[in-house]
């Protein structure tokens, strides 16, 4: 399987995902918590993944990550549209 990255990175969500939970109050293993009642299998292993830049993230990941964290999913875009808003 082709491995896809952008600017080497996995996922463009890791570092606003950590803020927003965190500014949520929430631990990693709290946040899967919350992602498996919406229906999305995931544990704190791959929220930690996912934080450090390891694993890529689904369009539902995304879609629920925003909903468990009571933020848009452009607030999770954030950095990568500031990114592409400002490249050449």
């Amino acid at each position: 399987m082709k491995k896809i990255y952008y600017d080497t990175k996995k996922n463009v969500i890791s570092k606003q995902l950590k803020l927003a939970r965190v500014k949520e109050g929430l631990s990693q293993s709290q946040l899967a918590a919350r992602m498996q009642t919406l229906g999305v299998s995931i544990d704190q292993q791959m929220i930690s993944r996912i934080e450090a830049n390891a694993r890529m993230v689904t369009d539902y990941e995304l879609a629920s990550f925003s909903r468990a964290l009571h933020v848009p999913p452009e607030e999770l875009l954030k950095d990568f549209m500031e990114d592409i808003t400002n490249a050449p």
